[in-house]
């Protein structure tokens, strides 16, 4: 279960500072070495937390069987002080106690499809072109972009973020250009051509469901101009007008064993294992879209949410996608874009600092005259197709299919107020919305559910996130409370104060490396290492509740209008991903058309309701001294 809940993206809190560097050799790996270890947290003051996070979500009964466990877990000697032990071993030995197997456990060995499951989307502003003209030139200027971007990167110059006055671990910037999941038998890997003497020159481009290898520098090593560009994607769209080609990027939309198998059988031909490779050594992926289907305005961004995440299907541009590439750049011929990206690597914030250096770039103006070089005809990646291929195929589009039918995704641009109005209350946003969150799943259940929000461990070299538990006591208290007609504005008001301030303190907790959820992930991984037989903590009913998160979600914020969204993470679940701006927030609300009990329109509707009565209850009752 622990590796469903890999997806959640956020940075918990706030806008992060950024200090430009001048150029210094080396710089990125002396910034590293400075950032502290990962520390492993106190095993009493986990089980003690453990215990309180299981108050609101499960049985007095059940606590009391969980309490025995517990108590069984801790005692002094006892397994728990044993398995402790080895992970403080194995913190001393590594740059990271977690981050190996964080990889592995949430992403590498995580089997179900990284479409709709793993990967997250996001959604940009529509923009205003019409045509395969302006489509070429936006995605000529967006390339242009990408490799701005990239030059930071390669000279390592990129500004560090700092988060609280801490300096961030800025490796995960390192890892999004030039990858490449790789399918494998039990588990994935990753190949990155960032560094060294085969670093890479070239970007793939998709349309039409053909693969063409484009270098994006001139002899001279100088990145191509927009100009240039534009007519390399012109000469891509005229050459791949055909349509009678196999969609051999649907393939990668498959379970993870049978893309496993369908990549070991296209590579046995040697014309099928260079275009895999040029694919997968490929700066990144620009997917070159045909226009979506006419909708109304009402559901335009939620149908863009969908195409983001999964393309549509094999009847529009799920072909157009290779998606085990980390970075896919999306622009359709209707002005719709945005990109999905294959999560193993990085979380959502260095991915939305590229997209929102990337937008910023593609408003700028032309400057100065292109080279008038000739430029060589992008290379067209020819695949042959064997009936056992095309059998590969056929079966992918039709589990593609059904993926794409059970998906139910909502975006919502919540437009009363954004992250002004709690700021003005003296609340952080970010806790606000959690507990809209907490209200609203509330009154469509009737109980609380285990939610995950995703915080940051980049304080921490190589950190990647922890859980922040949304649903607290404080939390029940408070959503218990708000429609109570025996409870005061007054006291609901002071209980949404309380609530919002213990998320805080969680959240603050989580940053520092004090949260549960890893450190009882890491305890689960040592038994498995040290060969001892499985904890009963670990087996234990109240476990499977707790790592059952109903609710995923993830702030993401952006300078950009824009908006992340990802799968839930359990059949019965939501994924909820926001992006709060000054005057509005962003929502995309995911759920699964196969589970009768959740419905994405109906948690958007719950959630508005929610946010507007949480204003009017602070409106009307005085600022108490919480």
């Amino acid at each position: 279960m622990l590796a469903l809940v890999a997806r959640a993206t956020a940075r918990p809190c706030g806008l992060l500072k950024q200090m430009p560097l001048n150029k210094i050799t080396g710089r990125f790996q002396l910034h590293q070495e400075a950032l502290p270890h990962l520390p492993v947290p106190p095993l009493q003051q986990t089980l003690d937390r453990y215990l309180l996070a299981l108050q609101p979500i499960i049985s007095p009964e059940e606590l009391s069987h969980t309490q025995q466990l517990v108590a069984e877990f801790r005692k002094p000697g006892g397994v728990g002080e044993r398995l402790q032990k080895g992970l403080e071993r194995r913190a001393k030995k590594t740059e990271n106690w977690l981050s190996d197997w964080w990889l592995k456990t949430a992403y590498l060995e995580y089997r179900l499809p990284v479409v709709v499951h793993s990967s997250p989307g996001v959604v940009l502003p529509k923009q205003d072109f019409l045509d395969r003209q302006g489509q070429l030139r936006f995605a000529a200027k967006l390339i242009e972009g990408i490799l701005d971007f990239k030059t930071m990167i390669d000279n390592e110059t990129l500004p560090v973020e700092y988060m609280g006055g801490k300096p961030l671990c800025m490796n995960q910037y390192y890892q999004i250009l030039s990858s490449c999941r790789i399918p494998g038998p039990k588990r994935d890997s990753i190949v990155n051509y960032a560094k060294g003497k085969k670093q890479s020159r070239h970007i793939t481009v998709v349309h039409n469901f053909q693969f063409f290898e484009l270098d994006v520098y001139n002899s001279d090593g100088s990145p191509l101009t927009a100009d240039q560009l534009f007519i390399q994607l012109e000469k891509i769209w005229n050459t791949s007008l055909q349509t009678n080609k196999e969609p051999i990027g649907i393939l990668t939309t498959n379970h993870r064993n049978s893309w496993a198998k369908a990549y070991n059988n296209l590579l046995k031909d040697k014309t099928n294992k260079e275009s895999v490779r040029a694919i997968e050594k490929s700066i990144c992926t620009v997917c070159l879209d045909a226009p979506m289907p006419r909708v109304s305005d009402d559901i335009y961004k939620s149908r863009v949410a969908a195409q983001m995440l999964h393309g549509g299907g094999s009847r529009l541009n799920s072909g157009n996608r290779w998606f085990d590439k980390t970075l896919q750049f999306i622009v359709a011929e209707d002005g719709s874009c945005g990109l999905v990206y294959e999560h193993a690597p990085s979380e959502g914030p260095p991915i939305v600092a590229l997209l929102d250096h990337v937008v910023e770039f593609t408003k700028k103006p032309e400057t100065g005259k292109s080279p008038t070089v000739h430029l060589p005809m992008p290379k067209k990646l020819r695949f042959n197709i064997t009936p056992e291929i095309k059998n590969d195929i056929e079966k992918a589009k039709q589990n593609l299919n059904i993926m794409v039918e059970d998906l139910d995704i909502k975006v919502m641009v919540f437009h009363q107020f954004g992250k002004g109005f709690p700021k003005s209350e003296k609340i952080s946003p970010d806790a606000f919305i959690q507990l809209a969150l907490q209200l609203a799943y509330y009154r469509m259940y009737s109980r609380a559910c285990a939610t995950y929000e995703s915080a940051s461990l980049r304080m921490f070299r190589l950190g990647r996130t922890d859980t922040i538990r949304s649903t607290s006591v404080d939390s029940l208290k408070f959503v218990q409370s708000m429609d109570s007609p025996d409870k005061s504005d007054q006291e609901k008001a002071d209980l949404l104060r309380r609530a919002t301030q213990a998320h805080r303190e969680y959240t603050d907790m989580a940053i520092r490396g004090n949260a549960i959820d890893r450190h009882l992930l890491g305890l689960k991984l040592q038994a498995i290492e040290d060969l001892v037989s499985m904890p009963e903590l670990f087996m234990d009913t109240a476990y499977a509740v707790a790592m059952h998160f109903n609710l995923s979600t993830s702030q993401v914020p952006a300078k950009t209008d824009c908006v992340m969204c990802f799968g839930p993470v359990v059949p019965d679940g939501y994924g909820v991903c926001y992006n709060p701006m000054e005057e509005h927030i962003n929502f995309a609300i995911s759920a699964f058309n196969s589970c009768a009990d959740t419905n994405a329109a109906r948690m958007a509707h719950y959630l508005e309701k929610a946010l507007l009565d949480m204003r009017i209850l602070l409106q009307a009752a005085p600022k108490s001294k919480l």
